[in-house]
């Protein structure tokens, strides 16, 4: 083993209902590091704090027992810069307290510790709009506040998706075509009259088939993946069994990997989500993108989670190699 410290920082809510939860991608990656011998401490973002200049944590162990994972009582304060690797997966939104938290992360010499992903590069790299930086893979789209622009462009698609630009799991996406009654109050709402960007992009019809989640770890694409359904309409925001279908990863989709790889790993993003419609990156998940491992497990009879510590594990070791001969 060449590495022995890990930290995940975990959302408030997982950390509140800590125990194994298989719908949960964070306990089935620190559950695998626990069986693999692994020291894994949890916290939170806001449990970070900055003490004597240096970034640290108030953290808590984790630990297996009857094939649950808990957490101790006791809790203790340690500098970030004591982890080997620590695994930033808070969920959004990416408010002013996740601002924060990337703030202090930033101050770990990553020559010492690697964190998952760079935190600079979280900052920066907005989920909605990093699709934006590989225009020839994302479905047409424009991002404004203005009602004018958001107009002409919906009167030229006919059919656009408004997506807000720092939440997940389909909260306050909004679809809207040129016939719908309530185009001004959509729009009002959306941009909070005006006021604040979104990303509108082009509708695209296949949608009616769900989208997928491309599993995008160090460089490469997995070949498992599902395709997530809507419910009542077309977004999906329910986690149950009935919202997935197997769906493997097609050419088209694996080929995105020569597109975005080489750019998400220099800019520091090496795990990541990315959903696809027709072979479209609509969103590129850099936060604290879900795996569905429960389902993909099930769908393939596989044991995904292990696939990717596997490749997380290699990795850690080569960058921690080369960081020592820098």
């Amino acid at each position: 083993m060449k590495f022995k410290n890990i930290l995940f920082i975990i959302d408030e809510i997982e950390f509140k209902y800590f125990e194994l939860n298989k719908l949960v991608t964070n306990f089935w990656l620190i559950y695998e590091f626990l069986s693999r011998g692994y020291n894994v401490l949890i916290t939170t973002k806001n449990k970070l704090f900055i003490k004597n200049a240096k970034a640290c944590a108030v953290c808590w162990k984790s630990y297996i027992k009857d094939d649950d994972i808990l957490k101790t009582q006791e809790s203790e304060e340690l500098e970030l810069e004591g982890f080997d690797v620590i695994f930033f997966r808070s969920d959004p939104p990416v408010d002013v307290d996740y601002v924060n938290a990337c703030h202090i992360l930033d101050m770990v010499d990553e020559n010492k510790t690697l964190v998952i992903n760079k935190p600079s590069a979280v900052l920066c790299k907005n989920e909605k709009l990093y699709v934006n930086e590989f225009p020839s893979v994302v479905p047409e789209n424009i991002v404004s506040a203005d009602e004018n622009v958001i107009k002409k462009f919906l009167k030229d698609k006919g059919e656009i998706i408004i997506k807000p630009l720092n939440r997940c799991f389909s909260s306050g996406v909004f679809y809207l075509n040129t016939e719908d009654k309530n185009i001004n109050a959509i729009l009002a709402t959306a941009t909070e009259n005006f006021k604040t960007q979104v990303m509108v992009q082009e509708f695209l019809p296949d949608i009616k088939y769900g989208d997928k989640r491309l599993i995008f770890i160090c460089g490469e694409i997995l070949e498992y993946t599902v395709q997530k359904l809507g419910t009542d309409d077309f977004k999906f925001n329910q986690h149950t069994d009935s919202n997935f279908k197997k769906a493997p990863v097609t050419k088209e989709e694996k080929a995105l990997e020569g597109v975005i790889g080489k750019k998400l790993m220099n800019d520091g993003i090496y795990i990541a989500g990315l959903d696809t419609i027709s072979a479209k990156i609509i969103e590129i998940n850099v936060t604290s993108p879900c795996f569905f491992i429960k389902e993909i497990n099930n769908f393939y009879n596989i044991e995904l989670h292990k696939i990717i510590v596997d490749k997380l594990e290699n990795f850690i070791i080569q960058k921690k190699k080369l960081n020592q001969l820098v």
